[in-house]
């Protein structure tokens, strides 16, 4: 175990931490501290041998601080910046028609695009995060029957006359 520390200054830690993981951790390792066995400082932290003596690694690395919980990294993004930029630039030009075939961009066409450009596959729910991180939201137009005359739509349209208030 790590020098300068005594039980004592661990049971201090302990019930100075707010993060109640790293209370129990210190007061197993504290219980070692007094002399304790490993069995006895796995059964007050509620675990297994192995367990402990990686609580014993991680706090002779890093003290108390190393037997915080810590958010675990996650998956690297798909996508570098570079990438990001290139997407950004081609979903602001928007589409060719005759170049990429498509008159819109939707999330599968992007993918393809992706795909095509960077050997890349990205799925369309990881396409749309990506978006969305950008800064980018799907938009669409609103619906128009194609022999909807505009004419007809203002003479249709009911206009009154301006109401006019009475003294009393």
């Amino acid at each position: 175990m790590r020098d300068g520390f005594s039980a004592d200054d661990l049971r201090r830690f302990a019930k100075a931490t707010k993060d109640a993981a790293q209370g129990r951790r210190l007061l197993a390792l504290a219980e070692i501290y007094d002399g304790g066995s490993r069995t006895d400082a796995a059964r007050i932290g509620g675990v297994g041998l192995q367990t402990v003596r990686d609580w014993v690694l991680a706090f002779n690395a890093e003290g108390p601080s190393g037997l915080m919980d810590r958010k675990a990294p996650g998956q690297p993004p798909l996508l570098n910046d570079a990438q990001r930029q290139a997407l950004l630039g081609i979903v602001d030009a928007g589409p060719l028609p005759a170049v990429h075939g498509v008159v819109r961009w939707r999330l599968v066409d992007l993918a393809q695009w992706v795909f095509e450009e960077f050997h890349l596959s990205i799925s369309k729910q990881t396409l749309s995060r990506e978006l969305r991180a950008m800064g980018l939201r799907k938009l669409s137009a609103r619906p128009r029957h194609h022999t909807q005359d505009a004419e007809a739509l203002e003479a249709f349209k009911k206009t009154s006359p301006p109401v006019r208030r009475q003294r009393l």
